[in-house]
């Protein structure tokens, strides 16, 4: 393991997809959406014989710290940190720059999302520190691209260009673009081309490199991030620092404060599984159907019903008769019943519980 390098973790989502089970204080990425331990748990235990334990850092929220400490017992405490409100992407990288810089100025370290489903770790942990590598052998920012498996429309992509390198004996190649989210016609053809990846937010860098980044290109966010960099060589307290500055900051994504306008980014391929999760439909791809094609989670009893997903927290029975394709999850205060093929409506629904009062004690 290198101790000149870092992992920092972004867990401050609220996981509004995967409402009711997700709450605000318990999203997603801190429960067992796939598997028997918290996304967020998994996530760093993949981390194991690549980075030692307090070379890694979690940025979360002032709600989630203690649950993340919870489920994350191999960190030390002063390694979560919690944002006093949520300020997008960017924010949380120059945050990250900021605290690993303080740690050690010269350091490579890696931005990874909490709730990605990653079943290899070892081919996981080959990718990674290929891009460590990748990292240090120029002053680029590296990216890891994910193989698309399907021309999907609810993920970013990025556009491949020439090899550029090799880093472990995998390839890097250029980064042609950054693209948003596409209609299904032009992910069609991304994915035909063999020349576009799936974005899923892992980056590597060093510090110098993207501290001249964000001081290229957001001179406003880095100027105020400098302040907490200040307050730090004068042993001022994170927390106090945190709550006096981070408010402050400009709300804007990594992408398109810095990735989409560096001159030099390069992406090595995946060949690792991963996936998202990104809303209820999604955990059929990692449990077992019966006979009827239902996905249950939980003390579940169907009669003549076909292609449910149904979850519960296992105290208490949830039963359905002739009914299909629906997704029903039921917890001790609420319950979901919603068709399979409108599951992308949770997040409106939720923020339309967060406009009345009376169900605000549910989100």
């Amino acid at each position: 393991m290198s101790q000149g390098r870092y992992v920092v973790i972004m867990a401050g989502g609220k996981g509004e997809r995967f409402w009711p089970q997700s709450r605000l204080r318990k999203p997603k990425h801190l429960l067992p959406i796939v598997g028997e331990t918290p996304m967020l748990t998994q996530t760093v235990e993949r981390l194991e014989d690549l980075v030692p334990p307090e070379n890694v850092l979690v940025i979360t929220n002032a709600e989630q710290r203690e649950a993340v400490l919870e489920g994350c017992p191999m960190l030390p405490a002063e390694n979560v940190i919690a944002e006093p409100v949520g300020r997008d992407t960017a924010a949380a990288v120059g945050l990250a720059t900021v605290l690993v810089a303080d740690r050690d100025p010269e350091a490579t370290f890696a931005m990874l999302p909490a709730d990605h489903v990653i079943k290899d770790s070892k081919g996981f942990q080959s990718v990674l520190s290929a891009a460590f590598a990748a990292a240090g052998q120029e002053d680029a920012l590296v990216t890891v691209g994910i193989q698309a498996a399907y021309p999907a429309t609810g993920y970013g992509y990025i556009h491949r260009g020439d090899v550029a390198g090799e880093a472990e004996g995998r390839k890097v190649y250029t980064v042609k673009a950054f693209r948003e989210k596409p209609d299904q016609e032009t992910a069609t053809r991304y994915v035909e081309s063999g020349e576009y990846y799936w974005n899923a937010g892992m980056f590597a860098w060093r510090v110098p490199v993207i501290s001249r980044e964000f001081e290229q290109h957001t001179p406003g966010l880095w100027e105020a991030l400098g302040a907490i960099t200040d307050g730090l060589k004068q042993d001022q307290p994170l927390d106090k620092l945190l709550a006096e500055h981070y408010p402050n900051l400009e709300k804007i994504s990594i992408d398109y404060a810095v990735m989409e306008k560096a001159s030099t980014v390069r992406v090595l391929e995946s060949d690792f599984d991963w996936d998202d999760v990104g809303e209820w439909p999604a955990v059929e791809r990692h449990y077992d159907k019966d006979e009827a094609g239902n996905v249950t989670r939980g003390r579940i009893v169907i009669q003549d019903g076909s292609g449910n997903i149904v979850v519960n927290d296992g105290k208490h029975t949830t039963a359905l008769i002739g009914v299909e394709d629906l997704i029903v999850v039921q917890t001790p205060d609420a319950t979901l019943v919603c068709p399979k093929d409108r599951a992308q409506e949770i997040k409106a629904l939720v923020r339309k519980l967060g406009e009345d009062p009376e169900f605000s004690h549910l989100l």
